[in-house]
């Protein structure tokens, strides 16, 4: 009413002026005057009062008590602006006036509190409002930009906010989208509480178990048209029982995965056996785009989560299911549903252990999932050392490892044990004892580099092998390792390559492959040295003593191809060496110079010297065994300090640039 007033008055005045009778020549010029201070000063006296009523209206729809405030602060809401239902409200040009001048207050207060970093003034609001409280909505608006810098830097600030409350975390963590969800899994120093718990599991069938589900979920996969290996797993965990399984392998079990396997009686292994044979097999099956759909569409991921929670203290259950969960994560289309399951709260926690194999599975998972700074795709058996986190350093080159004969990515590269004995336990100081010193080590002496390992199965004997059905050449093997390179983005930059013993094999053949082909030609281009660990250029006894010796019975076709003068060995050899030479590549080499104890019935010089001699670059004997070459015993060992040498040496331009 005192506005409309106000307003009436204004008008009354302005008629007054138009209506006036003319009044003499002698009073006419301080009448004028007198007539425009009326209507000047009514027309801001009445702004000014219509002002003053609506700045006292927005305060007191801002004053709060505070007590429930903080109550608020403690639940998990998400606040978002309603609207109302109510039609007319929305009509009016007095509404749209209040409405435009409420928002133009609000947007002076949150400025003024953003600029001169206090809170807002005590004669606008009764509760002070701390001055990151817009910064956690700024922030997740920002996050949703269409300009990409804009949302990595948002992720970045997030991940920095050390400051805030518990309440203001989660938050964050109930209304960020797929993008910065990855994105904060994926920095080094992310707050956990930025990640909810997992929704809850649907419960197991009446009368069901983990192994039942795990053979239903393998039995509504495809089963045609599969190969050898992926047939033979499946079958083994659709049809075998912990106790046919005993009986088929006469009371021995060699435990599934990669690396040195290690025999043990069939009475000892862990519960875990026939759920580590489906795993196996659902591995295999996940390489296969449209089996991962499957996998999915019957409840996979849920099963995995799973089988994740009830094995926790079996690493190799851990890894193989984190196995699949990546293989899946190479299909951008299942991202979404990945997400909603939980798996990235789990992969964010995964890849901060100190387990070198477990954060590095995990990290693997959460690049393929990262479509917003990760170009590459790491399929199985390709794992990224350094970085696992986003970073803002500049990568200028790569560094691949490539392991031999039984090795595997991480344990073939740690550091050389002290009792001769594998360790799975990690030191908590590094710098004395690492289970991998390319992703301690090297990562810390040239940071610049990506440093990836694969990983492949190999085998000794046919009877040992993981799947007996498995008959992969060294030239199948370098098609495969190549292809799954190539797709991670190896070429796109300069690259270095690390071998041990048939690794060195492999990395000749891939290398005189790509120079065949015209799609591969930016890995030839970008060569610039290769290390060789004792390689067997020229063959090696192994093949020699398969029938002597119980763990080379039945040899399989890598130790055939090992032989002695192998007619194939020699023509790799014989191009390799001029191919190298036309392109001037820079060639380090190590060679033992003590015998390997095979099982405890024979020692054995796997690699001689003049087997390890390429014919080109240098060639340096070292005191110890064929396993024991890529493991140097400290930092400052010959072995570590002449390879790091040679990295730098090799890339100095490109490290520069």
């Amino acid at each position: 009413m005192t506005v409309m007033s106000l307003a009436a008055y204004c008008v009354m005045c302005c008629r007054r002026l138009g209506t006036s009778t003319p009044p003499p020549k002698s009073n006419t010029y301080w009448k004028d005057i007198r007539n425009i201070i009326k209507f000047t000063g009514s027309l801001i006296l009445g702004g000014s009062l219509f002002l003053t009523y609506e700045i006292w209206a927005l305060k007191k729809s801002l004053t709060l008590d505070t007590q429930v405030v903080e109550k608020e602060k403690m639940k998990s809401y998400i606040y978002v602006h309603t609207v109302s239902l109510d039609k007319r409200e929305n009509h009016g040009i007095t509404y749209q006036a209040r409405k435009e001048l409420h928002k133009a207050v609000r947007k002076v207060l949150a400025i003024s509190a953003r600029i001169l970093r206090g809170p807002f003034a005590d004669n606008f609001t009764t509760f002070d409002i701390e001055d990151h409280e817009c910064a956690v909505w700024l922030l997740l608006k920002k996050s949703k930009s269409d300009d990409r810098a804009a949302r990595l830097q948002a992720v970045q600030e997030m991940v920095e906010a050390h400051h805030w409350h518990d309440y203001q975390f989660r938050t964050i963590a109930q209304a960020y989208d797929l993008r910065t969800l990855i994105g904060l899994a994926r920095s080094k120093e992310s707050d956990p509480r930025f990640f909810l718990p997992p929704p809850p599991l649907p419960p197991l069938k009446e009368d069901s178990s983990i192994e039942e589900e795990l053979r239903h979920l393998l039995a509504s996969l495809p089963q045609t048209e599969l190969d050898e290996c992926i047939q033979y797993f499946t079958s083994l965990a659709l049809s075998e029982s912990s106790q046919s399984l005993a009986a088929q392998k006469g009371g021995l079990w060699c435990f599934g995965g990669n690396g040195l396997p290690y025999a043990e009686s069939f009475g000892e292994v862990p519960s875990a056996t026939v759920e580590m044979f489906c795993l196996e097999a659902l591995v295999k099956h996940s390489e296969i785009p449209t089996h991962c759909d499957k996998i999915e569409a019957n409840g996979g991921l849920q099963l995995l989560q799973r089988l994740y929670q009830l094995y926790k203290d079996c690493p190799k259950v851990l890894r193989s299911v984190m196995r699949v969960v990546g293989n899946m994560a190479l299909n951008e289309h299942l991202h979404s549903t990945i997400v909603r399951s939980g798996w990235v709260s789990i992969l964010a926690e995964a890849v901060k252990s100190p387990d070198i194999m477990e954060s590095s599975h995990a990290a693997r998972a959460l690049a393929n999932l990262d479509r917003e700074t990760v170009p590459e795709k790491y399929q199985d058996g390709v794992y990224v050392l350094h970085p696992q986190h986003r970073t803002s350093q500049p990568i200028k080159a790569d560094v691949l490892f490539i392991h031999g004969l039984m090795g595997a990515a991480f344990k073939t590269w740690r550091q050389q044990d002290s009792d001769q004995v594998l360790t799975e336990k990690v030191s908590e100081d590094e710098t004395r004892y690492t289970t991998c010193w390319p992703k301690t080590w090297l990562a810390r002496d040239c940071p610049a580099l990506r440093i990836i390992s694969v990983e492949y199965d190999t085998s000794l004997s046919e009877w040992r092998a993981r799947c007996p059905s498995e008959r992969k050449s060294i030239a199948f093997r370098s098609n495969e390792l190549l292809r799954k390179l190539r797709a991670a983005g190896v070429g796109d930059r300069p690259v270095i390559w690390v071998s041990h013993s048939m690794g060195g094999l492999l990395v000749k053949k891939m290398l005189l492959e790509a120079s065949q082909r015209p799609e591969m030609s930016s890995v030839i281009n970008n060569t610039r040295g290769i290390l060789f660990y004792s390689v067997p250029h020229h063959g090696s006894h192994l093949a020699e003593y398969s029938v002597s010796v119980r763990y080379l019975l039945f040899p399989s076709l890598e130790v055939k191809e090992l032989s002695k003068d192998s007619p194939a060995l020699k023509t790799l050899q014989d191009d390799f060496v001029k191919f190298a030479k036309d392109k001037n590549f820079q060639v380090l080499s190590f060679v033992e110079t003590l015998p390997t104890y095979i099982g405890s019935m024979i020692k054995l010089h796997v690699v001689p010297v003049e087997s390890a001699d390429l014919g080109i670059g240098d060639l340096i004997p070292v005191d110890v065994n064929h396993l024991n070459i890529c493991k140097p015993k400290k930092k400052d060992a010959f072995l570590y300090q002449r390879t790091l040498q040679f990295i730098r040496e090799t890339l100095a331009k490109d490290l520069e640039n």
